[in-house]
């Protein structure tokens, strides 16, 4: 439960800065999502039998979560059904806390990416409001960074002046956030290392700005507040760093060629299905990669 609490703790600036960034329709979105989560665990529960277990916050750092990776278009019902949607089909039905196989709040974004996919446009500016293309949205149309980095800077990127999800905009928010965690020890630092070290490689090695990477998206917010979740990410050392590595790698294949619902909408960010595909492999990397133990 501490763990938890302090995970609410270290969104507080993405949250506050997504308060700034888009005011009351932020708010409606934040506790849309709250609510929503914490009153499908608890009447789940109440309905099954089983113990309401909505005061160890886990439920609400779903709500928290998933209304950070939406968008200012997102309809609240959309929302609403998405939170319930992550917490009952990705976590109740699978046995609860300690026994989900995919993170709750990726789950729920999932179906939401799919159900309500053409809720997520259009994108908005901070403050403004107004209307316009994200810069993963421009790498995708002109196949170049630089272009994205004529309309944004990456001062821009990292201090949250660009549209997309209420809460991937700041990096710096983010990161302060996550510096926390990983003082506080409440996650696996490896995960996000490794994650974010593969992209500055691929990046590098591509010939593209991998600061522009880094900040772009919802990469910050996946690699330090979802990826991180103890229940759905390996337990040893040597299975982070190949759980994190594989999201890399996903993430970058999705931003250099994308996918496309037909007739939709085209994902250019792949950090939703990169996390819930090596969600899988986790069963697979705790029982082969733990460590021997030392003979006495």
């Amino acid at each position: 439960m501490k763990m938890m609490y302090g995970m609410l703790i270290a969104l507080t600036p993405a949250v506050l800065y997504s308060l700034y960034a888009y005011r009351l329709q932020a708010l409606l979105l934040i506790l849309t999502g709250i609510l929503s989560a914490v009153a499908a665990e608890a009447i789940y529960q109440k309905l099954t039998g089983k113990k309401v277990t909505v005061k160890d916050g886990s439920a609400a750092i779903t709500g928290t979560l998933l209304a950070l990776a939406v968008s200012t278009s997102t309809p609240l019902y959309a929302l609403g059904i998405s939170a319930a949607f992550g917490i009952i089909a990705g976590k109740q039905l699978l046995g609860g806390v300690g026994k989900n196989l995919f993170n709750p709040a990726l789950f729920g974004r999932l179906f939401y990416l799919f159900v309500f996919a053409d809720s997520i446009l259009p994108w908005r500016r901070p403050v403004d409001m107004t209307t316009a293309a994200t810069p993963l949205e421009i790498l995708r149309e002109t196949g170049d960074v630089t272009a994205s980095l004529e309309m944004y800077s990456l001062a821009d990127m990292f201090l949250g002046r660009i549209p997309g999800t209420i809460g991937e905009i700041s990096a710096l928010a983010l990161l302060l956030g996550a510096a926390f965690l990983i003082y506080k020890k409440y996650v696996r630092w490896r995960i996000p290392a490794s994650i974010l070290t593969t992209i500055l490689v691929l990046s590098i090695v591509t010939g593209q700005n991998p600061l522009f990477h880094l900040f772009a998206g919802s990469l910050i917010l996946g690699s330090c507040f979802m990826a991180t979740d103890p229940m759905t990410s390996p337990r040893y050392p040597k299975g982070q760093l190949i759980f994190g590595v594989g999201i890399g790698l996903i993430i970058m294949a999705m931003r250099w060629w994308g996918w496309q619902t037909p007739g939709v909408y085209e994902f250019t960010e792949g950090t939703t299905f990169a996390i819930l595909a090596m969600n899988l492999t986790v069963p697979y990397l705790n029982s082969r990669l733990k460590p021997a133990r030392k003979k006495s």
